[in-house]
């Protein structure tokens, strides 16, 4: 009964971890687009946040640039969406199967 509630919990915790992660990688593609705005402290945390997973895009994508449009965000906001759907319907799936069972 302890695991299954544990699990849901996890669950939500997962799904509000990567639905931030997607806020982050949105506001800092809006910010890459706008332009001219100077370096400051948000701008270096979200780079810092971010390069990462768009470094291993690009190394392991390298179409996905093309021209001079930079389409990994896109393709890192389809990544954490499969990635979340997946892990919370399996956490939950196991959670209430565990719920339900005993």
């Amino acid at each position: 009964m302890i695991l299954g509630h544990f699990l849901k919990a996890l669950a939500q915790i997962v799904h509000l971890a990567i639905q931030l992660y997607i806020v982050i990688v949105l506001v800092r593609s809006v910010l890459s687009w706008v332009g001219g705005i100077p370096p400051n402290t948000l701008t270096f945390i979200l780079r810092r946040l971010t390069d990462p997973v768009f470094r291993l895009v690009h190394r392991y994508l390298p179409f996905a640039i093309v021209g001079n449009i930079d389409i990994s965000p896109i393709i890192i906001l389809m990544g954490l969406y499969l990635i979340d759907n997946f892990l919370t319907g399996v956490l939950m799936s196991y959670a209430n199967n565990i719920l339900i069972g005993g």
